[in-house]
């Protein structure tokens, strides 16, 4: 499998260790007009434009040039049309949780904060929508509508917004069984790059009316649009939930217990994978005495007699595999401390190493190869010397290594990006993919040509171009133009 490291479609040097920097001019005019129209919402103050320059990843660049708090889609309207008149790119900003440079102002401009877009426009329980504004977080939404006898499901670990959520089609440990922001965004209001409002979709259940643009905004990074409305998919709350943890004697037996589960059809909820580098971290960070041992966290929800079947059922694989301990987590305390220790695994690695960085990679391939991809790459990161650690929602095939690197010592970076190529390389000849939901944004460009293939880009290209001529909208992100 070819990487192109010097190809144009990579945004990074050579070694890939930190992205290339090619800074657009912002005016003064333009300062002078944001500053008269947004008054105190626009900042210049270095740490506010040093905090909207980074993301969760480890990779760097000169801070943005303003930041504008929008408060309406009228304020990102007008905020987009002026980067358009002088020709200064535009990086919308949610909760800043990202981790492959999303937010990175590569080619300067200014940011849109929407953090301040916060609210719940409609809640229609009857059909099992909701529409929010995009700065809203996917926890304070669950608690607006907690009265419904409704949830939002889709959960990446972090609170991350709503709106960033979508732009980065992001998934998490539910997606197992209720997919990722994918098959649960339904409409969109979205400024164009131009300043114009759009808005795509509807809140019916399916339509095949022209080409679907709610499912081009959705995953497309910022670099189309900005969201300034979203309507998503709300589902009942289960009549039942029940969580269980289950310690393997090896990563190999843990996965197949996984992969048998999905292929009987069992509907588990969640299926999480820790390895025993990450039980070991977490016991130390959230005190916690589980075995460190390669380990399933899992969840069921349903009627308490389907809750039962399944985890019968589940407990059974399980045991022909060499696991033990499975132990029951039944009550909402018992569960959240579980869920909150998995959520906090990479807080609890960081803290294993007092100053360290980590370097989180993410791709996802077909079940069926879960257990071939994950042994290879384990053998390579154990031989390798780097400490690390290994989550995975590993029911839709789905994992992430961080490794975790001394920012003192520039080879172990060197080594960490390595392991990442060799890793996302074995997935992609597997048939999987870069990213199974961190998204492209610098740190991926070059595995995107591998994985689409060239002519693909240059469709999105196209796409690109069509809809952002001037290449305002996060730009040097995805691909390069």
């Amino acid at each position: 499998m070819r990487y192109p490291e010097t190809a144009h479609e990579c945004p990074t040097a050579a070694s890939h260790l930190l992205p290339e920097i090619h800074l657009r001019d912002v005016p003064q005019a333009l300062i002078a007009a944001l500053q008269s129209r947004f008054g105190a919402q626009c900042s210049l103050a270095q740490a506010v434009r040093e905090q909207h320059g980074r993301d969760e990843g480890t990779l760097q660049a000169p801070p943005p040039s303003a930041v504008v708090f929008a408060e309406s889609t009228r304020d990102v309207q007008d905020a987009v049309a002026l980067a358009s008149q002088y020709e200064v790119p535009v990086i919308p900003y949610g909760a800043g949780s990202s981790l492959e440079g999303h937010l990175l102002a590569v080619q300067g401009g200014i940011s849109i904060d929407v953090g301040r877009m916060n609210r719940v426009l409609s809640i229609n329980a009857d059909d099992l929508t909701v529409t929010v504004q995009p700065g809203i977080t996917r926890k304070a939404l669950n608690e607006a509508i907690k009265d419904t006898g409704l949830f939002f499901p889709i959960d990446p670990g972090a609170d991350a917004s709503i709106g960033g959520m979508s732009a980065t089609r992001a998934s998490g440990t539910n997606a197992v069984r209720y997919g990722t922001m994918r098959e649960n965004v339904l409409a969109l209001e979205v400024v164009t790059a131009s300043g114009e409002v759009i808005r795509t979709g509807t809140r019916a259940r399916k339509s095949a009316a022209g080409y679907d643009l709610t499912r081009l905004m959705v995953g497309s990074e910022g670099t189309l649009g900005v969201i300034t409305e979203v309507t998503v998919r709300l589902y009942p709350l289960p009549e039942a939930v029940s969580a269980a943890i289950c310690s393997f004697p090896s990563i190999e037996a843990a996965v197949r217990t996984t992969i048998q589960t999905i292929q009987l059809g069992v509907p588990i909820a969640r299926v999480e994978l820790i390895d025993r580098h990450s039980v070991r971290m977490v016991n130390a960070h959230s005190k916690l005495g589980l075995r460190e041992e390669p380990m399933l966290l899992m969840e069921f929800h349903g009627s308490p007699a389907s809750v039962k079947e399944q985890a019968e059922t589940v407990q059974e694989i399980a045991a022909e595999w060499g696991g033990n301990a499975f132990e029951w987590a039944s009550t909402p305390e018992e569960r959240t401390r579980l869920w909150t220790a998995r959520h906090n695994a990479l807080f609890a690695a960081l803290q294993s190493r007092p100053g360290c960085k980590a370097l989180s990679t993410d791709t996802c391939v077909p079940i069926s190869r879960l257990a071939d991809c994950l042994l290879d790459s384990v053998a390579e990161a154990e031989a390798s010397g780097i400490p690390y650690f290994l989550v995975g929602h590993v029911g839709d095939g789905n994992f992430h290594f961080g490794y975790l690197l001394d920012p003192d010592i520039p080879e172990e970076r060197v080594t960490a990006e390595a392991l990442n190529h060799k890793l996302v390389a074995r997935a992609l000849s597997m048939g999987g993919t870069c990213t199974g939901e961190h998204g492209v944004g610098l740190h991926k460009m070059g595995f995107l040509l591998d994985e689409t293939g060239a002519g693909a880009v240059d469709m999105m290209r196209a796409i690109k171009r069509a809809l952002d001529p001037k290449n305002i909208l996060n730009p040097g992100k995805i691909f390069a133009l």
